[in-house]
């Protein structure tokens, strides 16, 4: 019966009776304009002012000391961890109610995660449990700290901005200082989040964005690396550019790079995005306050923004009273057209990562059995 009513209420949200994705990109500004101009200067690849007008549009909009623009989120969060200085064989304190890129960046520089819990107010990594993980299980030398059982140092924490909802920064920061470790945000989802008046991804030392299709804006696909400092920025752009020192002509690279520079053709598309950002946050605000009103009073729990941020509502989630009633939903919507979907599995449910170290995972289980995300577009049909 509430799928059905969900399902009904959804199509007038939306105002169609054909498909209806679980988040969509929208067009309205200046994107084809900026585009056609692209292609018309033949700069479409690693060069251009696009690449850099992007870059700066996201520094004035964040508050970051320097942005740098990646072909994609997770490229965007290597970068962000090899600059924070983990290193092949490095534990990093993670969440293990997170979406898989999160895990893979550490995957492949050698790193191995440390599953932690997630928060009750967040839905992001819980400073307590991490806290609570670190004192029973690590040590703080002279040379940094480390996992008393595997003697590997420990180099690093990386929440993710579940759903752009912002976590506890203040709290992880605290402990972070009180365990010598480097605060890295995984802000690909939070892109307008705002934790006490600071944009995500810009409290930690680096943070990662995502515009991938299904963001609230999108470059095609794209990430953004947030650098607190513009030196660390600096060396961010070298390293992301395949390391070349500057020159007329000849090529020279003076450390191992990455070839992660975003087109500039992608960048132009996202120029546009930027300019109506403001207009698909207030959108979706409005989008989340219907939800919120139309699941007032229900067994179901609608996610709203912890009280201490400004959240930018990417997907709508509501948390459903079971499992059961969970699966009805998600097999009604889909098969009508009503696009709905689960929380990701947990990541130490997953084969590449089921021999990681954990801590006691209850409240992601808990999530991850009964979570619902909704139709979240920012799109101008609404009412």
């Amino acid at each position: 019966m509430v799928a059905t009513l969900l399902n009904q209420f959804v199509r007038e949200l939306y105002q169609t009776n054909g498909f209806i994705p679980l988040h969509a990109p929208a067009f309205d500004g200046n994107e084809k304009q900026y585009v056609l101009e692209t292609l018309d200067s033949t700069f479409v690849s690693s060069v251009g002012k696009f690449v850099d007008d992007f870059e700066h549009k996201i520094e004035a909009y964040t508050g970051t000391a320097k942005a740098v623009a990646t072909m994609n989120g997770t490229a965007a969060l290597h970068s962000a961890l090899y600059m924070a200085g983990v290193a092949s064989g490095d534990l990093v304190i993670t969440q293990a109610l997170t979406f898989v890129a999160t895990c893979n960046a550490l995957y492949h520089m050698g790193a191995e995660p440390v599953f932690v819990d997630v928060s009750p107010i967040s839905y992001g990594l819980c400073p307590k449990a991490v806290d609570t993980y670190l004192t029973e299980n690590a040590k703080v030398t002279e040379e940094g700290c480390f996992h008393k059982q595997t003697d590997q140092r420990i180099k690093a924490v990386v929440p993710m901005h579940t759903f752009g909802h912002p976590v506890e920064l203040d709290e992880l920061v605290s402990v972070c200082n009180k365990w010598n470790l480097i605060l890295v945000e995984d802000a690909a989802e939070s892109l307008g989040s705002f934790y006490r008046g600071k944009h995500t991804g810009t409290v930690g030392e680096f943070g990662a964005l995502s515009f991938n299709g299904n963001k609230i804006i999108t470059t095609g696909g794209g990430g953004v690396i947030l650098c607190k400092s513009e030196d660390d920025g600096i060396h961010t752009k070298h390293i992301t550019t395949t390391a070349k020192v500057p020159h007329p002509y000849e090529f020279y690279h003076d450390e191992p790079g990455f070839n992660y520079r975003m087109p500039n053709l992608n960048a132009a598309l996202g120029c546009g995005q930027m300019e109506v950002l403001d207009s698909y946050l207030l959108t979706k605000r409005h989008l989340a306050e219907q939800y919120q009103s139309f699941f007032h009073g229900s067994e179901f729990k609608f996610v709203v923004e912890p009280e201490y941020a400004r959240s930018n509502y990417w997907l709508n989630t509501i948390i459903c009273p079971d499992t059961d009633t969970r699966d009805e939903i998600l097999k009604i919507t889909n098969d009508s057209g009503v696009m709905t979907r689960p929380i990701w599995q947990l990541m130490n449910r997953l084969p590449m990562f089921e021999s990681s170290l954990c801590g006691d995972l209850s409240q992601s289980e808990f999530f991850e059995s009964r979570l619902v995300n909704l139709p979240s577009s920012p799109v101008a049909l609404l009412k």
